[in-house]
């Protein structure tokens, strides 16, 4: 045991079984077994197993081509399945950011397709019979100071007006009966938001891929594309595969093996946590209607319970440079503790980390690069849009209109003198950080001073 795992188990944060791996593994059996090596001729091969890659992959080879699909690690080890199993409607710019960096039509259809591939990801799980928990539990979106209550106010009604998104207005008098929290001001509601387990879901994906006749092999990084007179050479670890076409499908964990594309995402450490089972009427309490909840910070958390509501599970990102589970994990419990101070009388059993991948616009991008096809960039929220725009890069490469989508193309931004290593990232945290402390303490100074008026 290290010294800085003991020093956890001695400040009673970690239960005795603590792990540093997804809460959601523990629910799912060992993988089925794979290919040991990779096909050496393919018509499409997939760098990326995650979500992106296998809805990618479903669809070429059920279209006819030879799917090969390969990963540095085991099938679906990336943020597949570390993520928190929230799956909004995915895309960060609003309606009037996008009209005003593009067109008011680009900007309604971009919008568009975060509900799209909300709607689209339900139908998915279902015609492929994965039993991953999904429900529409609805989102609780929190407002961490008085001012920021309005402001979600302010939004949530442009949105029912111009993309008619429905939502509750949950004033802080009627917190309790969606939160049993005091740390907020009041929130708002998205009704159609849901919940996933995110390792079932894969695996359900990947079962799908095998059965319909992906090939797959783990553990088999790309360290070359080259592209050749009809298609592209790819070295890899246990050998040489010529493909006709490739797919980039490794969004947080992009590498120099696509230097362009690793100039135009900003990987982000993710960090997460399970608590131990709590009691059941501790749980109906602290989450009555089952909601997956955020909140307004800059610097979010974003938490929700466990699909069988024994545990919740809680994320957010807690220090300015990178780090690891086990300095992350009892940051995160102490943030826990602020929201819910019951949660002090318990411990937490799992911590773990994931990259995302953000970009610099804060919108996904897909299309071709140099012949490369790619899509990544979900900035946090990508469950159902990695899914359903991995689908539509598979559509792309069969040659079919319906592949098309407003994401296409769109000018891709990068800034000068970045290669792929964020070293602006931890000052700019930091100062979020910072700034979201502050606001917190003025709006509870500020309240605190009106009860004693």
């Amino acid at each position: 045991m290290t010294s800085i795992t003991k020093s956890m188990h001695e400040d009673s944060v970690c239960t005795a079984d603590y792990r540093e791996t997804p809460l959601w593994l523990d629910d799912i059996s060992d993988p089925p077994s794979l290919p040991d090596k990779p096909l050496e001729s393919v018509d499409v091969a997939i760098v990326g197993s995650g979500y992106t890659g296998l809805n990618a992959a479903l669809e070429t080879v059920r279209g006819g081509l030879s799917t090969l699909v390969l990963d540095a690690e085991d099938i679906g080890w990336g943020c597949s399945s570390r993520n928190g199993g929230q799956i909004s409607t995915s895309v960060k710019p609003s309606f009037q950011k996008l009209s005003a960096r593009y067109d008011a039509n680009t900007a309604r259809g971009i919008r568009r397709e975060g509900e799209t591939a909300l709607e689209w990801i339900e139908d998915l799980i279902e015609q492929e019979s994965i039993d991953c928990n999904f429900v529409r539990s609805g989102r609780f979106h929190a407002a961490h100071t008085p001012k920021h209550f309005k402001d979600l106010i302010k939004e949530a009604e442009q949105l029912k007006q111009n993309e008619g998104i429905e939502s509750l207005h949950v004033p802080r008098n009627e917190q309790h009966k969606e939160l049993g929290s005091d740390s907020y001001y009041g929130g708002v509601v998205f009704t159609r938001h849901a919940s996933i387990h995110p390792a079932k879901y894969h695996r359900g994906l990947l079962n799908s891929a095998i059965e319909a006749g992906v090939h797959l092999t783990s553990n088999c990084a790309v360290i070359n594309i080259e592209e050749q007179k009809q298609g592209y050479l790819l070295t890899t670890q246990k050998g040489p595969v010529v493909a006709k076409q490739v797919i980039i499908a490794t969004n947080g964990y992009t590498s120099n093996l696509t230097p362009w594309l690793q100039r135009r995402v900003i990987p982000i450490g993710s960090y997460v946590i399970a608590t131990e089972p709590l009691p059941t009427a501790l749980m109906d309490k602290l989450f009555p209607k089952d909601r997956i909840v955020s909140d307004t910070c800059k610097v979010v958390y974003y938490y929700r319970p466990s699909p069988d509501r024994k545990r919740i599970v809680f994320g957010g990102r807690v220090s300015a440079s990178e780090t690891n589970p086990k300095i992350s994990g009892p940051r995160l419990y102490k943030e826990m503790c602020r929201i819910f101070p019951e949660l002090a009388n318990y411990k937490i059993s799992h911590s773990w980390m994931g990259t995302v991948a953000y970009t610099f616009d804060e919108t996904a991008h897909t299309g071709s690069h140099k012949g490369l096809h790619y899509s990544l960039g979900y900035c946090g929220s990508g469950v159902s849009m990695s899914s359903y725009l991995g689908m539509r890069l598979g559509q792309k490469v069969l040659g079919k209109a319906e592949g098309k989508t407003p994401f296409d193309d769109l000018p891709f931004p990068t800034r000068p003198f970045y290669t792929g290593n964020p070293w602006f990232l931890p000052a700019t945290v930091k100062m979020y950080q910072w700034r979201d402390q502050l606001q917190r303490q003025y709006a509870k100074a500020t309240t605190a001073k009106l009860k004693t008026k």
